[in-house]
C-alpha cells in the first residue's frame, strides 16, 4: 500500500476547502512569480513580440518534475497576454470528439492548457497535430460508406502543454511546440521567499528563520513548501498562539516525520529497503516496487527526482544504487 506523503507532489489540492487557498496562493504575474528567472526572461521576450505583432503566442511546452509551477506559469502567461485560458488534462480528453468540443469553443488568442499532455491517446494527438499547425480541425461525419471528412477552421489559439515526461511525447507532437522549456528546482532562498509570501496571503505570521528552516525541508519544490506551511500553521494555531517560529516549526516537522533534508518516512523506507536487501549492489525498478509496495511509476516520478538531485541514489545500467551519502544519512536519522 502506498504511503500517504506530506511531500507528495502529485496532487496540488488536498481537499475541497484548500482548493480555494491553492488558487489564492498562485502568483498572477511575472513580478509575483518567484524563481525560474531564465524561463521568465525568455517568455517575456516571446510575449512582448507576440503582443507587438498582435498575434497569438507560439505553442509552449513546459516540462520538469511535478510541483514546480507549470500550471501556475501557464496562468501567468495567460494573464500577461491578456488572454482567456481553458484548463484540461491529457486523461480528461478520452476521444477526438472531446478535443473537438474544446477547440471549437475557443476564441482568437485563447490559451488551451493541457496538463499531463504525454497521456493523450494517439488518436487524439493526431487530431491535435493539424489543429496546432494549421488551425484546422478534421472530423468524420457519418458512419460506414456514407462517412465523409470535413475540415473546419479554428481560431488562432495557443496550446501550453505540461509534462513530467518529455520522452513520452510522440515526436510529431513535440515538434509542433515553438517553445520548449524546462522548469528547474528552486534555490532554498527562493523557496523561503515563496513561503513568506504564502504566509502573508494566508494571514499568518512567520519568522524569517522559520521560513528558512521550512525552505530546507521543502525539497526545492513550491508545492511542498506551501503544503508544509499549511501543516505548520495548523500546528501553530492548535499548540501555540498562531505565530510560526523555529520552535513551533521544529515540533510540527517532527510530528510530520520530515527530516532536515526534506525526506519523509516513505523516502527513508525506500532507502532502508535498498540498503538492507542489496547493500551497495544495484536493484531493478520492478524489484524495488515489490519491496516497498509502491508502483514503479510512483518511485520513478515522485521518489527518484529529489533523491537523484541530492545525490542519495544513482542510476546504473543494472538498476538503482544507494550512495554512501545516503547510507550515512540513514544511520544518523
Amino acid at each position: 500500500m502506498a504511503i500517504e506523503r506530506i511531500v507528495d507532489t502529485s496532487h496540488p489540492i488536498e481537499d475541497e476547502d484548500e482548493s480555494l487557498i491553492e488558487v489564492t496562493l498562485r502568483p498572477h504575474s511575472f513580478d509575483e512569480y518567484v524563481g525560474q528567472d531564465r524561463l521568465k526572461k525568455n517568455l517575456r521576450l516571446a510575449i512582448d513580440a507576440a503582443k507587438k505583432r498582435a498575434e497569438p503566442l507560439d505553442h509552449i511546452l513546459l516540462y520538469g518534475p511535478p510541483g514546480l509551477g507549470k500550471t501556475t506559469m501557464a496562468m501567468v502567461i495567460a494573464h500577461e497576454m491578456g488572454a482567456a485560458i481553458r484548463i484540461t488534462s491529457g486523461p480528461a480528453i478520452e476521444k477526438p470528439g472531446d478535443l473537438a468540443s474544446i477547440l471549437t469553443n475557443l476564441q482568437d488568442g485563447d490559451i488551451l492548457f493541457i496538463d499531463e499532455i504525454h497521456r493523450l491517446s494517439r488518436t487524439v494527438e493526431e487530431v491535435l497535430y493539424s489543429a496546432m499547425e494549421d488551425y484546422k480541425l478534421d472530423i468524420m461525419i457519418g458512419k460506414g460508406p456514407a462517412a465523409r471528412s470535413v475540415r473546419l477552421d479554428l481560431p488562432k489559439f495557443t496550446v501550453i502543454g505540461a509534462t513530467t515526461r518529455t520522452g513520452a511525447l510522440a515526436a510529431p507532437l513535440r515538434d509542433r511546440f515553438g517553445h520548449i522549456y524546462r522548469l528547474e528546482f528552486y534555490d532554498p532562498s527562493e523557496i523561503s521567499k515563496i513561503i513568506s509570501r504564502a504566509a502573508a496571503i494566508l494571514g499568518s505570521t512567520i519568522h524569517d528563520d522559520a521560513a528558512e528552516m521550512l525552505s530546507t525541508r521543502a525539497r526545492l519544490t513550491p508545492r511542498i513548501a506551501n503544503r508544509l506551511l499549511k501543516r505548520v500553521r495548523d500546528y501553530a494555531d492548535v499548540n501555540g498562539d498562531g505565530i510560526i517560529d523555529t520552535v513551533i516549526t521544529t515540533q510540527a516537522l517532527a510530528l510530520l516525520e520530515v527530516d532536515e533534508l526534506g525526506l519523509d518516512a516513505g523516502d527513508r523506507n525506500l532507502l532502508k529497503h535498498m540498503i538492507e536487501h542489496y547493500g551497495d549492489n544495484p536493484v531493478g525498478l520492478t524489484t524495488l516496487a515489490a519491496l516497498t509496495g509502491d508502483e514503479a511509476t510512483t518511485i520513478e516520478d515522485f521518489y527518484e527526482p529529489y533523491l537523484l538531485q541530492i545525490g542519495f541514489i544513482e542510476r546504473t545500467p543494472r538498476g538503482r544504487r544507494v550512495t554512501p551519502r545516503a547510507r550515512k544519512h540513514i544511520k544518523l536519522v
